[in-house]
């Protein structure tokens, strides 16, 4: 999959792999010409990913290539072992979750799950939990606070199920309920944007110590899509939404939302996982190094303060 504001790096790549085919082909000494295309198509992925629009990062954040929950999971735990149902209705697949161990430390993991094809998309719901996967998410956070043992949400959603049945099943309630009991979790609470932040289904597993955001993410309220098609009548304005939206990590950052960004390889987390999957463990070690210094009294009067904080404006 290449996206349309990619098209040119792609043109070049293709004539970089033929000009070496050639070169192979016909023995011809052609490394000097080989050098100086790479040295171009470098820079040209260089400014190009630098100067991004929003709606490009939200292209980026939804690429079909794009690493999920579990493939960052199983790449950075050893011996992770999912727990499923909410102990009422059924398992809902399209949130995940158990314990792994990161490098010696047992850790909670929750996360959104998209799926790959077809039947995996439906299977996984396209990422949006009904009310039995925030009532799964949050059995696993108390099973974690429990057993003392910190929790680690990774958020990848374009939003809640929004269905007739999900409503009539509590999906109001199960989120903010959710939202609620995390603001108490005695546990350290590191939340992740992977992918989609959108709306409460975003928001019902997004109450951490530590919320940080990879660099080609976007979190907010509502879709550049729906805020288009609301106040346009139309999702022909979803690039200008998205600029309005204000969704970007940097947005984020500078809007005291969230506490840090995670970098991305040159191109996207798709181009290089285990780069990226190696910057998350990073990130999530780091975090985990600060928050054990904090009594649990003092993490939740910190994590209560911040969120109260959000939107305040002194005039």
């Amino acid at each position: 999959m290449v996206l349309e504001f990619e098209k040119p790096i792609a043109d070049l790549e293709q004539k970089l792999q033929e000009m070496k085919d050639l070169a192979q082909g016909k023995s011809i000494d052609l490394s000097a010409d080989i050098q100086s295309l790479e040295e171009k198509i470098k820079a040209l992925k260089k400014e190009t990913f630098q100067n991004l629009t929003r709606w490009q990062r939200v292209q980026l954040s939804r690429h079909s290539d794009r690493p999920y929950a579990l493939d960052y999971i199983y790449e950075i735990t050893q011996d992770f072992i999912e727990i499923h149902g909410d102990r009422s209705v059924k398992d809902d697949k399209a949130m995940i979750g158990g314990l792994g161990d990161i490098d010696g430390r047992s850790v909670m993991f929750i996360g959104q799950q998209k799926g790959r094809n077809t039947k995996q998309r439906q299977e996984r719901n396209f990422g949006m939990a009904n009310p039995e996967g925030y009532r799964k998410a949050l059995r696993l956070m108390k099973m974690a606070e429990k057993f003392g043992k910190p929790i680690v949400t990774l958020i990848d959603t374009p939003g809640a199920f929004p269905g007739l049945e999900a409503e009539e099943r509590g999906q109001g309630e199960a989120i903010a309920r959710n939202l609620k009991e995390m603001f108490k979790l005695t546990v350290p609470v590191i939340c992740i944007i992977i992918g989609e932040g959108a709306s409460g289904g975003a928001l019902g597993i997004a109450i951490g110590d530590k919320v940080f955001m990879l660099e080609n993410t976007w979190y907010s309220v509502i879709s550049p899509e729906s805020c288009s098609s609301i106040l346009w009548r139309s999702w022909d304005y979803k690039e200008q939404a998205a600029e309005a939206l204000k969704l970007t990590a940097n947005d984020m950052l500078s809007n005291k939302l969230i506490d840090g960004i995670i970098e991305e390889p040159l191109g996207g987390a798709h181009k290089d996982m285990k780069a990226m999957a190696k910057n998350l463990k990073e990130a999530i070690t780091k975090a985990l190094t600060e928050l054990d210094k904090m009594k649990p009294e003092k993490r939740i009067e910190s994590r209560i303060n911040k969120f109260c904080a959000m939107g305040v404006v002194n005039e």
